[in-house]
């Protein structure tokens, strides 16, 4: 880290309001670490949390053949997407 960013780190009224916001969600250090590791670069975070393949092999295994709308609001998709998942599955075999 840079002397001058040492010796202003904690003072958070100084940060850029990004910064700002992931400080007073996050913490301090967190603000800290994601500025070092990322700064200067454009970052796009996906919509889904989960990777999409291995919720889909999930949504296989739990499926009872009543329940999609269960799945597609535990996994965060919808009931369309979450009985494509199944239709996919269902023509692979």
């Amino acid at each position: 880290m840079v002397e001058t960013e040492k010796h202003i780190e904690n003072e958070t009224d100084l940060f850029n309001d990004t910064y700002k916001e992931i400080g007073n969600a996050l913490g301090l250090d967190a603000a800290l670490t994601i500025y070092q590791m990322y700064k200067g670069q454009q970052i796009n975070f996906p919509i889904h949390l989960f990777n999409a393949k291995r919720i889909s092999k999930s949504v296989i295994k739990e499926f009872d053949g009543t329940n999609i709308r269960e799945l597609a609001k535990r996994y965060g998709y919808s009931e369309k997407t979450v009985r494509r998942m199944i239709k996919d599955s269902l023509e692979e075999d």
